[in-house]
C-alpha cells in the first residue's frame, strides 16, 4: 500500500496513525481544503461510500469554538490548538470518522485573559462529533492555562464563557460561516448595511426638499452613484486579496471613496443637477451610513484590530480569533458620526461656503481618519504602498469634485 502524504501548508503538526490531517483553518475566513485520501486500491469502498451518501450531496462541516486563557509573559505569541475530534457512533465502515487539525493563532498578548478560537472541519461524515482541544505551549510563555475549554458568549456581561462539553453535529458546509461564535452576529454587516443606505438618501432627500433642487431626479443620481461605488469597492477588495473569491470575498470601503464622488460629478452634470449642492446635502448621509456600517463590521468580525492589553481595548472577534482588540471599527464608527453631525449644522444653518466644499472637507477629513486606522487593523495589506496611495487618489478626487463644484455653470 502506498504511503500517505500529509497536506503542506507550511505548520508544524502531529499525525496519529490512521487519522487523516486536515487542513487548517487559515484566518478570516479563508480555508484550505482538506487533504485528499490516498490514492491507492484500499480507498476504493470509502470512495464508493462517500460518492452514494447523503454528504456527497450535501457536503458536511464540523465547527466549533473553544478559549484558552492568554497566560503571563513579556512579549506576544504565537500558539497552536490541536483539535482531535471522533464521530460518535461509528458503526466502522465509513472511513475519516476521526481528525486532528491544527489552528495557528498569531499576535497572542499575554495578560489579556480569554482569547477563543473558531475552527472548521470540512468533508467530515455527517453526524455528531465529539472534540477536544490540547494547546501546545510557545517558548518563554510563562503560567499558561493548558487547558482548552468550549466556549459560550454573554452578549449580557460581553464575556467568554465555558459551554457545555457536548458533542457538535455537522451542518451543510456552505452555512459553516453562520456558526454561533463569540461577539459575532452573522449577517449583521449586511442588515446594517442595507439600512445605512436608506438612511443616507433618506436624509439627503429631506435636506434637499427644503430648496429648489429636483429631489426626483437626485434619488436617481444617488442610486446610480450607490451602485458605481460598490462596484468599486469589490473591485478594490479584489485587487488586495487577489487569493479570494470575488463573489464570497468582501468589500473595500477604499473603493467606494475613489469611485463615489467622481461617479457622483459625472451623472449630476450630466442630468444638470448642481453638483456642489447635491454633494454637500449627501455628505451628512453619507457619514452617518458610516457610522452605522461600522457597527456592523464590528458585530460580525470584519476589518478588526490588532490584539493589544491597553485598557482602550474591547474583546472582539476577526470571525477566527476572539480575543481583546484596538476597536478600529468603533474608532472608525465615531468618527463617521461626528462628520455626521458636524457637515449636518453647517448645511442645515445655510453655508456662507462655496458648494461642494463641505463635501469635500468632510470627505477630507474620513479618509485621513481612515488612514490613521488602517495600520492598526490585524489585516495585512498585500503592499505597504496601498495605504499612501489610496490618500493620494482621494487628494486628487476632492480636487477633481471641488473643481467640477466650481466650474459648474449655474
Amino acid at each position: 500500500m502506498g504511503r500517505r502524504r500529509a497536506a503542506k501548508d507550511g505548520r508544524t503538526r502531529a499525525r496519529a496513525p490512521g487519522i487523516p490531517v486536515l487542513g487548517p483553518l487559515a484566518p478570516n475566513s479563508a480555508r484550505r481544503a482538506p487533504a485528499s485520501l490516498p490514492s491507492d486500491s484500499t480507498t476504493q469502498p470509502v470512495k464508493d461510500h462517500l460518492a452514494k451518501g447523503p454528504e456527497a450531496a450535501e457536503p458536511q462541516a464540523v465547527v466549533g469554538s473553544f478559549w484558552f486563557d492568554s497566560g503571563q509573559g513579556s512579549a506576544s505569541y504565537t500558539a497552536t490548538v490541536r483539535f482531535t475530534g471522533r464521530r460518535v457512533g461509528s458503526r466502522g465502515h465509513v472511513s475519516r470518522d476521526t481528525f486532528v487539525q491544527d489552528e495557528t493563532i498569531e499576535g497572542v498578548v499575554p495578560g489579556t485573559g480569554p482569547v477563543s478560537i473558531t475552527t472548521s472541519v470540512h468533508g467530515v461524515p455527517a453526524g455528531a462529533w465529539a472534540v477536544t482541544g490540547a494547546l501546545i505551549r510557545p517558548a518563554g510563555l510563562r503560567r499558561a492555562a493548558h487547558a482548552v475549554h468550549p466556549a459560550a458568549w454573554s452578549w449580557r456581561r460581553w464575556a467568554v464563557a465555558t459551554g457545555p462539553e457536548a458533542p457538535l453535529r455537522t451542518r451543510w458546509a456552505l452555512l459553516a460561516p453562520l456558526a454561533r461564535q463569540p461577539a459575532v452576529i452573522p449577517g449583521i454587516y449586511t442588515v446594517l448595511g442595507v439600512l445605512s443606505i436608506i438612511l443616507a438618501v433618506a436624509v439627503q432627500s429631506a435636506i434637499l426638499g427644503r430648496g429648489d433642487v429636483p429631489v426626483n431626479r437626485s434619488l436617481l443620481a444617488s442610486g446610480l452613484t450607490i451602485l458605481f461605488g460598490l462596484i468599486g469597492a469589490k473591485a478594490w477588495y479584489a485587487v488586495l486579496h487577489p487569493g479570494e473569491s470575488i463573489i464570497r470575498g468582501g468589500w473595500a470601503v477604499d473603493g467606494f471613496l475613489i469611485v463615489f464622488p467622481i461617479v457622483a460629478a459625472v451623472i449630476l452634470a450630466t442630468l444638470d443637477l448642481p453638483v456642489g449642492a447635491v454633494l454637500d446635502a449627501a455628505a451628512p448621509g453619507v457619514f452617518f451610513a458610516v457610522a452605522i456600517g461600522r457597527i456592523g463590521c464590528f458585530l460580525t468580525g470584519c476589518c478588526a484590530g490588532r490584539c493589544t492589553a491597553s485598557r482602550w481595548s474591547i474583546w472582539s472577534s476577526d470571525r477566527r480569533v476572539g480575543a481583546r482588540r484596538i476597536p478600529t471599527q468603533l474608532l472608525e464608527s465615531g468618527a463617521g458620526l461626528l462628520l455626521g453631525v458636524v457637515t449636518m449644522v453647517i448645511v442645515l444653518a445655510g453655508s456662507p461656503l462655496a458648494p461642494g466644499v463641505v463635501f469635500v472637507v468632510g470627505y477630507a477629513g474620513y479618509t485621513a481618519v481612515r488612514q490613521v486606522l488602517l495600520p492598526l487593523r490585524v489585516e495585512r495589506r498585500a503592499s505597504a504602498r496601498t495605504v499612501p496611495l489610496t490618500a493620494v487618489a482621494a487628494v486628487v478626487v476632492a480636487f477633481v469634485v471641488a473643481t467640477v463644484s466650481v466650474v459648474q455653470p449655474t
